[in-house]
């Protein structure tokens, strides 16, 4: 059992079936399919069966693809270890919608011309749903909000605090300010999916004064959510980082939360599982961070002399 073959396995699992998995390796499709067979040989087993056009794993299938993945890893990162000096190789790294959209488009760009042989690929996600991936080795690492509940990384995984990110409460222009719960004029919180870790604050601080929202509108991105704010659809919660994203706000009122302050966006990892790329991209992202409040500093010093 060869690394090449658990290599085309994943793929054809990935990719849904023999085809699309002989284009993304760039394979002919006969040679896709007798890996896969010698494969099934050498361990003795059907690792997929045939539903009409579609390739579904058995049970065996679904309990070798774990070991599959972590098996992958660590010869990832057997490779980089070696080449501790030139990050390179595949690093797949999820991400917060928000982070994404707002904190590393730049970062990414510079670390791409510093090292060009580093396959970087992107995910977007919840919290909740990120460290999930990261826990199954789906992706190397990821940018989460720091969970409500701490014991969500456990033992499993590293971290180190990146960002800091200031929740607000978004209204429609017009409404009264909020101090509390019951400031709250609208009855729909505008939110995305479970698993999003600003949306557990919230519903926590809803809860801490003995209020719920009546309902719960689950949008996929932050576009969407303010716009929909802007149209009197409901409230929201959003890292006050998004809203210089948006070309009109002139419709938005933003409300401090004095209650939840600051959030931490961590970088996660498993524990044991890093590689020169992954700490390059870590170095660059805690260097971006150091020079912005270096920046805050000095912001700070100028305006107090003036």
């Amino acid at each position: 059992m060869d690394l090449a073959a658990l290599t085309i396995f994943r793929a054809v699992v990935r990719e849904n079936g023999v085809t699309r998995a002989a284009a993304k390796l760039n394979r002919v499709q006969s040679n896709v399919t007798t890996r896969i067979k010698q494969l099934e040989e050498q361990l003795g087993t059907e690792l997929f069966i045939r539903d009409g056009r579609r390739l579904v794993l058995t049970p065996a299938g679904e309990t070798l693809l774990p070991y599959a993945e972590r098996l992958l890893a660590l010869a990832d990162e057997a490779r980089h270890a070696v080449r501790e000096d030139r990050p390179s190789g595949r690093l797949r790294l999820g991400t917060m919608e928000s982070v994404a959209a707002t904190r590393l488009p730049a970062l990414l760009a510079q670390y791409h011309q510093q090292w060009p042989a580093v396959e970087l690929e992107l995910e977007t996600g919840t919290t909740g749903r990120l460290i999930e991936r990261v826990r199954e080795f789906e992706v190397d690492a990821a940018l989460v909000a720091t969970p409500l509940d701490p014991a969500t990384l456990g033992d499993v995984f590293e971290t180190v605090p990146i960002f800091h990110e200031e929740l607000v409460m978004l209204t429609p222009r017009g409404h009264r300010p909020i101090r509390e719960v019951r400031d709250i004029a609208l009855s729909t919180l505008i939110a995305f999916e479970r698993g999003c870790a600003y949306r557990a604050y919230i519903e926590k601080w809803y809860l801490e004064h003995g209020m719920r929202p009546e309902r719960v509108l689950e949008l996929g991105s932050y576009h969407a959510i303010v716009a929909c704010v802007a149209a009197g659809a409901g409230v929201a919660v959003a890292p006050r980082s998004v809203l210089d994203l948006q070309s009109d706000t002139s419709n938005i009122a933003v409300h401090e939360l004095p209650d939840i302050g600051i959030i931490d966006t961590l970088l996660v990892w498993r524990r044991g599982h890093f590689s020169s790329a992954l700490n390059a991209l870590r170095r660059a992202l805690v260097a971006s961070q150091e020079g912005t409040a270096d920046a805050d500093a000095a912001a700070s010093v100028v305006a107090n002399v003036v």
